[in-house]
């Protein structure tokens, strides 16, 4: 007994233990909701815009979701957290679970993005004023360091709303949303472990083992699963919540691994997910249409109309993410303005000369027809 408080007691092992525990729950569950799914006709069937030729569960959110509440409730009971740590959890959880729901009724029924929103502003807004967890300084980045009260919780639900529509966008191939998910939560994990924060560091590394589990399946032939919104909706939510937490720890002076550009790394974190919902929208918004019509723009789109598979283009979009993150990590010593304006180099550039064909388009009859690519390299 005297061994097992102190294995408990030991920050490092309830990590991996953790991490075991939700990657083990995960691969027990999802063939659970890939034959609940099978009986009940709960499926995905393929349209013209589908990525996909066969039905397919859709409610891997599921999965996730149980995997990585059931841990950190555990994780909870094993520790003791303080006042301000539980409420940072149970917002976290509260607002998760709002938006869990939201994707299920969007995945079986259909929801319109005006009440998709909704819920997704009260979430956030439940977790910024309850948490205090918001972007109250920018560091300097564009000349602008503390921000007003009121401007700093406007602009961190405003972050929570684009970062988890940016992810949402993502999810469509086998293995891209869940690929993005684990390097970005690795990333953020890597630090608060570092830091000694505890709280952060669990749900990081809680994170990333349940979407491994699903990972296995979501590249499965035999039985497939997609994450669908009611996964890929709080999963990044939890990403940006990760992503302003880490903000707001940039000022502490108690820190033992600081960066200088810490903004700027963020972002490159979330490098992708932006780049292309960025794209997307004005795309969407020049030819007079809602910014959140469906189409077949993104550059995993065409990355499968240059003939590459699921998972050759997964691996091409992480790998570009993983060397933006690596590049902005090696120039960090530069001032955070000059950081950031590298990285908007790092990202425009090679995109604009590798992948020409992302930004040609034609209209056809009312639809969007993708231009031949004109490849150079």
């Amino acid at each position: 007994m005297n061994a097992l408080k102190l294995l408990l007691s030991d920050f490092y092992f309830l990590v991996i233990f953790s991490g075991c525990i939700a990657f083990l729950i995960s691969s027990r569950i999802f063939p659970a909701i890939i034959y609940l799914s099978n009986t009940k006709n709960l499926m995905d069937v393929p349209g013209e815009r589908s990525m996909h030729v066969n039905k397919t569960p859709t409610l891997g959110g599921i999965g996730i979701f149980i995997a990585f509440s059931l841990t950190i409730i555990l994780f909870a009971i094993f520790t003791d957290l303080s006042q301000t740590d539980l409420i940072k959890l149970l917002s976290l959880l509260g607002g998760i679970t709002i938006l869990l729901f939201l994707g299920i009724k969007d995945d079986i029924l259909v929801l319109s993005p005006r009440k998709k929103i909704i819920g997704q502003i009260f979430a956030a807004t439940m977790v910024v004023l309850m948490t205090d967890i918001r972007i109250d300084n920018f560091g300097g980045l564009l000349g602008i360091e503390e921000l007003h009260p009121f401007f700093s919780i406007i602009f961190s639900i405003f972050i929570f709303i684009f970062i988890i529509n940016a992810f949402n966008l993502t999810d469509g191939i086998d293995g891209l949303a869940a690929s993005i998910a684990i390097f970005a939560s690795t990333v953020f994990g890597i630090f608060f472990l570092i830091n000694g924060s505890y709280l952060m560091t669990f749900v990081s590394f809680i994170l990333v083992s349940s979407l491994v589990g699903f990972l296995r399946f979501n590249l499965s032939d035999t039985q497939k699963i997609f994450m669908g919104d009611s996964g890929s909706m709080f999963v990044g939510f939890i990403l940006a919540f990760q992503g302003i937490a880490l903000l707001g720890m940039s000022g502490s002076e108690a820190l033992d691994f600081k960066l200088n550009g810490l903004p700027v790394i963020v972002l490159a974190v979330f490098a992708f997910p932006i780049l292309d919902t960025t794209r997307v929208f004005f795309i969407r918004l020049k030819q007079g249409r809602s910014p959140f019509s469906a189409d077949r723009n993104h550059i995993h789109h065409r990355l499968l109309d240059l003939g590459f598979t699921h998972k050759s283009a997964t691996i091409i979009i992480c790998a570009f993410n993983t060397l933006i993150v690596a590049l902005t990590l090696f120039v960090d010593f530069l001032n955070i303005n000059i950081h950031f304006l590298l990285l908007i180099v790092l990202i425009i550039v090679p995109l604009l000369h590798l992948f020409p064909f992302f930004i040609e388009q034609e209209k056809d009859k009312g639809t969007m027809k993708f231009a031949k690519p004109k490849l150079t390299f």
